[in-house]
């Protein structure tokens, strides 16, 4: 993908609703052409509200959107050409589904046979041929959120935004549709911008995620080094699943970056990977993702870089196991094992729990 010259770019980008509180503070994003860009955050976090700016209902209270170098911070939405796909779908009830679909058309005064033509094209692109007569209330919310899609790509937009578009779904429906968006994503090519608060549909569909929080970008990446290298305590919690150790750091290498030691609170000495170059003696927070983590039987000498840990439930997740280990003066730690582990631990039993130095993250 060509990084050289972005189709969006936003330029210190700040947005206030009471002329005090930032909900987005100096926003400088690119966005390049033919990505699946997904911004990801919790309520609040100013994911939305960026979205918003971008489809051009909402103004910034400065800074600067450009599209393909031109600025659109006060094009109007309607001359944007970009696609828009809400959470609750806004489809006309009266209207029959050809006749919701073909209304971009209709409004850019497209003719009938080449609105006809288009019509069918996208319909039959998200599997909805030959429903084209029915009536919204007639279809499922997946069918409508796909009427929704097609609304949204009939016009072969320059973008494509969407705002929590499968947040009413139920999870199969959910995880079906993450699938097929990503299959239609690649087939066309075009540039998808999608917010979501759910971190794994983020990392099931995207190229890039950016991760908000309190109006900040904390991180944006491509999604494998997001989940295993996250910048902060915030991306890394956020971000999947993390069992959380408080420390203190005893020896440093290099700084941010390199290899560090930290003690717990009950004297066992850890090495790992030093994220923010904290100060000797500082308190840190040790994080390993649960299925990193590795267990051994209590009854061996204690191996590398591990803990003593009593396993307090063993809980079934259908395709792999999680134990929920206590360690003295920590909170309880989840590890992920493989149903087919030999020898699995049972509740009350003590084991080792080892924490490859490679994968344990400290965060000051």
């Amino acid at each position: 993908m060509a990084l050289s010259e972005p189709l969006v770019r936003f330029s210190s980008v700040q947005k206030t609703y009471d002329g005090s509180t930032l909900v987005v503070r100096d926003l400088n994003l690119d966005i390049q052409s033919g990505e699946f860009l997904s911004l990801l955050g919790p309520s609040g976090s100013g994911k939305t509200t960026t979205l918003m700016m971008l489809a051009g209902f909402e103004s910034p209270t400065s800074g600067e959107i450009s599209l393909a170098g031109k600025s659109i911070t006060k094009t109007p939405p309607h001359k944007r050409n970009f696609g828009m796909v809400f959470q609750n779908y806004a489809l006309f009830p009266h209207m029959t589904i050809a006749d919701n679909v073909a209304y971009p058309l209709t409004v850019r005064k497209v003719d009938k046979s080449e609105r006809e033509n288009r019509v069918k094209k996208a319909l039959d692109m998200v599997h909805l041929g030959g429903k084209g007569e029915r009536y919204p209330g007639q279809l499922s919310g997946g069918q409508q959120q796909r009427v929704a899609l097609a609304r949204a790509l009939v016009f072969n937009p320059q973008l494509v935004l969407m705002d929590e578009p499968l947040g009413a779904l139920d999870k199969q429906l959910r995880e079906h549709m993450q699938i097929e968006l990503k299959e239609l994503h690649r087939k066309l090519g075009l540039t998808f911008v999608y917010v979501t608060h759910d971190q794994s549909e983020a990392l099931t569909m995207s190229d890039r995620v950016a991760v908000f929080n309190d109006g900040l970008i904390q991180q944006i990446d491509h999604v494998t080094k997001l989940y295993e290298e996250p910048v902060n305590r915030f991306v890394a919690s956020f971000v999947g699943d993390n069992t959380v150790l408080d420390a203190q750091i005893t020896f440093s290498d290099k700084g941010a970056g390199g290899v560090c030691k930290v003690r717990l609170p009950c004297g066992s000495e850890l090495q790992g990977q030093d994220v923010n170059g904290a100060p000797l003696n500082y308190p840190v927070q040790a994080c390993i993702r649960p299925e990193r983590a590795l267990i051994r039987s209590g009854a061996e000498a204690a191996p590398s870089n591990s803990l003593s840990a009593r396993v307090n439930d063993v809980i079934y997740f259908g395709d792999h196991l999680r134990l929920r280990c206590q360690i003295n003066n920590q909170a309880p730690a989840t590890v992920k094992i493989p149903l087919s582990s030999p020898n699995i631990p049972q509740a009350g039993d003590v084991i080792w729990l080892v924490l490859p130095p490679e994968h344990l993250r400290i965060y000051a």
